[in-house]
């Protein structure tokens, strides 16, 4: 355990500054391009394309194979070199291969996620897509080397490389604003110098984060040369786990493409694709901070005890990962909600945007737990090297955000139609962590389920004072109309003392009712604070 606190405050340290800087960095990027309108929808689309494939990779396939197969190939006489070596060589052919199609394919991937965008949008949205999916690549490499350094115990590196990227990409965008003039969110603003510059710069941030995690690979004691000979190192076991995980990938690209097909209807003076993708950044603080730093290494400690058979350790992991996670994402969830506009306004340019934006994130928001809980049995699948009841759990989730999504047009107008979208996605993931359950329980047995509901059910009700005293702040600050919307940075310090004030209350509650869940959360905060 001393270990996997060590561990967890180093993720959780390099999150929060990745995070945070990357938070930064969308802010910038706002005042370059826009938050709502033409351009700035287009460009968000051709940025997400290599992202899309990148965190599947990292939260399916990569994380579904590596980090069980480096934990059992380690166990060899060479720690696992040889078949390292074999598998890099085979990831780095498929990612070129993949790459290169994807900018072959730039026009169609852009209309299979913009169908509705205008000919003058498509076009510069192509034209971004272009420089953007070199990223691919890079991606892909990053989240490889990044889950190597994961299964030998080598954390930090993954969760603080990102700051690269995030420095780079701010010095970039602030570059293009100095050389081009910021808010240029008209479609006739951009010219093909302009594009290169920010698509370029963009992709050079990916660049930057990959080959910095060379320099902590000397850690892992492992040497790797490129090796073709792909025989005889187990590839039909790594197939048939990564064929599932390939299949969710697909799964999960057609979520995305039909919701962001709906969205695009939308794009111009409402909320649609960027205010999306900034919204989901806000969203992702929280859950990368507490749920990515804290699960992280649980899950390697889940590969190590699902390995050597040990099941009961493995539901004692699950039961006190679920705990843990719950006390400190319900009152995250809670304190966003109430300062969703505050928030929104680190991402847009004016009160008016941050309230049309706030919305979106609420509805992201309500996802939050359920995803939480489902981090943790999702990767006790992976743990045990199953990866198909986790397509077949995320298939029906798919489904269920596929219909809601095309069916919002029908009763949702415009200006709401992202939160909408938002919310339906929360609403799946409920109804996918329901079934998860289940078929974990049918595999594992009994997972102790009712004591880690009723945990999170007593959370949720020691919240809702904390969130009401945080909501008396904002409206004694003036509401929409106060000083935490006159500026991004008043934003942002508007969100801090309506957090402030909501963990104060929370944790008094909780303490009041001498919660025993809460001396084991502050004392992990605690020492990942000291450490």
């Amino acid at each position: 355990m001393h270990s996997l606190g060590r561990a967890s405050a180093l993720i959780a340290a390099g999150t929060l500054v990745s995070r945070v800087t990357g938070l930064l960095r969308a802010t910038v990027l706002v005042l370059a391009i826009g938050s709502i309108g033409r351009a700035a929808d287009a460009f968000a689309i051709a940025n997400q394309l290599p992202n899309y494939i990148f965190q599947v990779l990292s939260a399916g396939v990569l994380t579904a194979v590596i980090v069980p197969q480096v934990v059992k190939w380690s166990r060899h006489e060479d720690g696992g070199q040889a078949y390292i070596s074999k598998f890099f060589t085979l990831a780095a052919v498929i990612l070129l291969g993949v790459t290169a199609a994807a900018m072959l394919c730039a026009p169609l991937l852009v209309t299979a996620f913009a169908a509705k965008f205008t000919p003058a949008q498509h076009a510069l949205a192509t034209a971004f897509a272009l420089w953007c999916l070199p990223q691919i690549f890079f991606y892909g490499m990053f989240a490889l080397l990044g889950e190597t350094l994961n299964a030998r115990r080598v954390f930090g590196p993954y969760a603080w490389a990102p700051i690269a990227n995030n420095v780079v990409s701010i010095a970039g965008f602030i570059l293009f604003i100095n050389l081009f003039g910021g808010q240029r969110n008209q479609l006739a603003h951009w010219d093909p110098t302009m594009i290169a510059v920010l698509g370029g710069l963009t992709t050079l941030g990916i660049v930057t984060q990959t080959l910095l995690l060379l320099f902590f690979w000397r850690r892992t004691g492992l040497r790797i040369r490129a090796d073709f000979r792909w025989r005889g190192m187990g590839m039909g076991e790594i197939r048939n786990l990564a064929g599932w995980t390939v299949a969710m990938l697909l799964v999960g690209l057609g979520v995305s493409s039909v919701q962001q097909i709906v969205l695009s209807g939308a794009s111009g003076e409402n909320a649609a694709t960027a205010a999306w993708y900034n919204a989901w950044l806000v969203f992702m603080l929280p859950y990368s901070i507490i749920v990515m730093s804290i699960g992280t290494p649980y899950f390697t400690q889940l590969s190590e005890h699902a390995g050597a058979g040990r099941d009961e350790d493995v539901r004692a992991d699950i039961g006190r990962a679920m705990r843990t996670l719950g006390l400190l994402v319900v009152i995250a969830a809670v304190a966003v909600m109430v300062a969703a506009v505050p928030a929104a306004r680190i991402i847009t340019n004016s009160a008016d945007q941050a309230v049309a934006l706030a919305p979106v994130l609420i509805g992201f928001l309500l996802g939050l737990v359920p995803l939480a809980v489902q981090f943790v049995i999702q990767r006790t699948f992976y743990a045990y090297g199953d990866t198909r009841t986790p397509f077949l759990f995320t298939l029906f989730q798919a489904a269920i955000a596929i219909g809601l999504a095309l069916l919002m047009p029908l009763f949702v107008p415009q200006e709401l139609l992202a939160a909408a979208v938002a919310t339906a996605q929360s609403f799946s993931s409920l109804a996918q962590v329901i079934l998860a359950s289940w078929l974990l329980h049918r595999r594992l047995g009994s997972l102790g389920m009712g004591a880690n509901l009723w945990a999170i059910a007593r959370f949720t009700l020691a919240a809702l004072p904390a969130a009401a005293a945080g909501w008396g702040v904002y409206v004694l600050a003036g509401s929409h109309a106060g000083w935490m919307t006159t500026g991004m940075i008043q934003g942002a310090l508007g969100v801090c003392v309506i957090g402030a004030v909501a963990l104060a209350v929370y944790i008094a509650i909780l303490a009041l009712f001498r919660a025993p869940e809460l001396r084991t959360a502050v004392g992990l905060v605690r020492r990942l604070a000291g450490r």
